[in-house]
């Protein structure tokens, strides 16, 4: 990122006012980013800003709400989940100090290690916007970037950072690829026992560890967690597909005109279930019925969380 040394100096100069500024740092490889907590100047120079950033900042906001102080470096995506919280009240602006940039989008780990196998092999990888070249022992292989990102990219409308504090370099003009999602698409034209098998397949691999739940930025239930709440006892502890598929629909259902689809659930889920399908899917209804998208304006109230008697987007039936 051309940019990075502008976007540091301006970290720097904000981050007397502030007490944190979570942005990303590079892990313990080439092909991997991990969660940078800037707390002083030394901390600044560790950050980057690369393909490879995929970790939303904004999931660590529900640990840093009241009172504090927080910057944070964010994508066009990962915004949309800060405005989602501020227009459920759940943030105050005044504490929040945003740093955006345009994106041109992020890389999928899953699609890399399927094509190119174990990521320890791959020597190097090249990103020039439109390819995106591997090195793997002797073999040097050019992929298009649409086949390597992550399907997010695919659609996003919001490549660069909406409402922010401030903004560097230039505005990315990435356009979406499709309007809709091909794997959503594909599920749709299944029929519903069909959808229903599919689901049964997917939730009797589900080892209900949460890191769906935990990476969300929109689960701010914490301690209060119906899958968690013992008195009363909502959800079986058991493991099996009635009571996975149960907790699924629970959180959707809670997610339900809330979702920026960011796909932090889907990243974190270690067994690899499409989760995003019925995020996916209950985002479009909420498009559809009440013309709402999720996180794009923090003026606006979420179609859930206000009563009116005619709805201008639903023809009522007499």
């Amino acid at each position: 990122m051309q940019a990075l040394a502008e976007l540091k100096e301006q970290i720097r100069q904000a981050l007397p006012d502030l007490d944190v500024v979570i942005g990303w740092q590079q892990g313990f490889d080439a092909l991997h980013t991990r969660p940078l907590f800037i707390r002083s100047e030394e901390d600044i120079d560790k950050l980057v800003v690369n393909e490879f950033c995929v970790v939303n900042p904004a999931s660590y906001l529900r640990e840093l709400r009241g009172g504090k102080k927080v910057g944070l470096v964010l994508k066009g995506c990962d915004s949309r989940s800060v405005i989602e919280l501020l227009q459920e009240d759940l943030l105050k602006e005044e504490d929040l100090t945003i740093f955006g940039f345009g994106c041109n989008g992020i890389l999928n780990h899953t699609k890399l290690q399927a094509r190119f196998g174990e990521l320890g092999f791959i020597q190097s990888i090249e990103n020039d916007g439109a390819n995106v070249t591997v090195v793997v022992g002797d073999n040097k292989e050019t992929v298009p970037f649409t086949e390597l990102c992550a399907d997010k990219c695919l659609t996003c409308v919001y490549p660069n950072t909406l409402q922010c504090s401030h903004f560097v370099g230039e505005e990315s003009t990435k356009k979406p690829e499709s309007e809709k999602n091909k794997a959503l698409e594909e599920f749709e034209k299944l029929s519903l026992e069909e959808r229903f098998a599919f689901w049964q397949d997917q939730m009797r691999r589900c080892i209900r560890c949460y890191a769906c739940r935990n990476a969300c930025p929109m689960c701010v239930c914490k301690d209060h967690c119906i899958a968690n709440s013992r008195e009363p006892k909502w959800l079986s502890e058991e493991v099996d597909v009635q009571n996975n598929f149960m907790f699924q629909l629970i959180h959707v259902m809670h997610l339900t005109g809330r979702c920026v689809e960011c796909g932090e659930c889907e990243r974190a889920c270690p067994m690899d279930i499409p989760i995003m399908l019925l995020r996916r899917k209950m985002a479009g209804v909420i498009r559809d019925v009440f013309a709402y998208n999720a996180g794009t304006n923090a003026e606006d109230t979420p179609p859930l969380m206000c009563f009116k008697v005619e709805e201008p987007t639903i023809e009522e039936r007499h």
